[in-house]
């Protein structure tokens, strides 16, 4: 028997779903009653997958940034979006958005070494 994931929201309104029953594969004892579900357990498939990567490289964003073959500001995006999802405030920097932005372009050879330099100086003077 195939065993889908936990179905988050209702299908008919949308609202938030609550467990109400829970079985053992092994002797099919089976509980009711009202459970609530941890925050890990309602994320959408997609930042659970971002999640498990993340965990899988030990929390290595550069890493991740390989994994995925995108930028560092995006798997930074995708980072808050978790995050936001999860409930935890994300504190915006755009400063720092910017300052990946450079390392990336960077490491990618599209500015040299120099005008990464100038560019992080600008940075740190506002």
């Amino acid at each position: 028997m195939k065993i889908y994931p936990m179905p988050t929201q209702c299908p008919a309104c949308q609202h938030s779903l609550h467990v109400a029953a829970m079985s053992c594969p092994e002797c099919g004892t089976r509980v009711e009653g009202e459970f609530s579900a941890n925050e890990f357990a309602l994320l959408p498939a997609e930042h659970l997958e971002f999640l498990r990567l993340y965990i899988k490289v030990r929390g290595n964003l550069k890493e991740v940034e390989r994994v995925l073959g995108v930028s560092y500001p995006t798997v930074r995006a995708k980072m808050d979006a978790m995050l936001k999802t999860l409930g935890y405030e994300v504190q915006e920097d755009p400063a720092e958005e910017e300052r990946q932005m450079v390392l990336s372009q960077l490491e990618r050879g599209e500015i040299t070494p120099a005008e990464a330099t100038e560019r992080l100086r600008a940075l740190r003077k506002r």
